[in-house]
């Protein structure tokens, strides 16, 4: 069996030239968080919203959930008015309050039809209903907004990881031993006095230690390289190994006879 990991974004929360927001989505019906560029994401890849069956939660940074109410208000009234597609969403214990009080800001009222139908799943495994299994691991990143990691192999053994926000850490490392493919975050250039996000040294080293694992960087400051505006940090690419490669609003990534291409 195929499985496909598709970038509908990659940039981090300051929206490098060219990019929206990172955001990955697993065989078409799994998205890992929701930014605030999420919908226009899904609208200019014409994914309909209605068709999403689990959001995976890294963290509750306004860059990674701000986008779910705009989500779940275009269930509710536009593409799934009857309520026949149910939405689970996987996250942390505490963060379906949080989440809660976000929609109730944004929308107040306007939410109470859908909020009771969403299936909150808040265990540390578990398995999708297309049969890729999934774990849950804490990351080194802002502790008051609850960091994980995730990873994902199927049944038939596809496996990936995703860092969510991380810096190096060995929770993340090694689920990502473990794994064929490393969806990473870069979120900040060398010059960043802080290790709550990777910096090109850390993709460096990373994949040196794991030559034959694949890595997507996404979540990234650095400008697309497609862009025409003048840049707003950076716009040139760091000098990577071959197994990493740098991933731009649209990439996918298949997998097919036991390797991510």
């Amino acid at each position: 069996m195929a499985h496909k990991v598709k970038m509908l974004g990659t940039g981090n929360a300051f929206l490098p030239n060219g990019r929206l927001h990172s955001l990955v989505l697993i065989d078409g019906i799994h998205l890992v968080d929701a930014p605030p560029t999420a919908l226009i994401s899904l609208r200019n890849n014409g994914i309909p919203a209605n068709t999403i069956e689990t959001i995976f939660i890294t963290h509750l940074h306004g860059d990674h959930i701000f986008g779910l109410p705009f989500l779940f208000l275009e269930r509710q009234y536009i593409s799934d008015r009857e309520g026949l597609s149910p939405l689970k969403i996987v996250a942390a214990p505490g963060a379906r309050e949080r989440i809660t009080e976000l929609c109730n800001l944004a929308y107040p009222g306007s939410l109470e039809k859908f909020l009771p139908s969403i299936i909150w799943i808040e265990d540390d495994t578990g398995w999708t209903d297309d049969g890729w299994s999934w774990e849950r691991f804490r990351v080194h990143h802002d502790d008051s907004v609850d960091p994980f990691g995730y990873r994902f192999e199927s049944k038939d053994g596809a496996s990936l990881v995703h860092s969510g926000d991380s810096g190096p850490c060995d929770t993340l490392y090694d689920a990502i031993e473990r794994s064929q493919l490393g969806v990473v975050e870069m979120g900040f250039p060398e010059w960043v006095d802080s290790d709550h996000h990777h910096k090109p040294s850390d993709i460096q080293s990373l994949a040196e230690n794991n030559p034959s694992t694949k890595f997507v960087i996404t979540h990234t400051y650095i400008d697309d390289k497609n862009s025409k505006f003048p840049k707003i940090t950076e716009s040139e690419f760091p000098l990577h190994p071959d197994n990493v490669h740098h991933a731009s609003d649209g990439d996918e990534f298949y997998w097919k006879n036991g390797t991510w291409n």
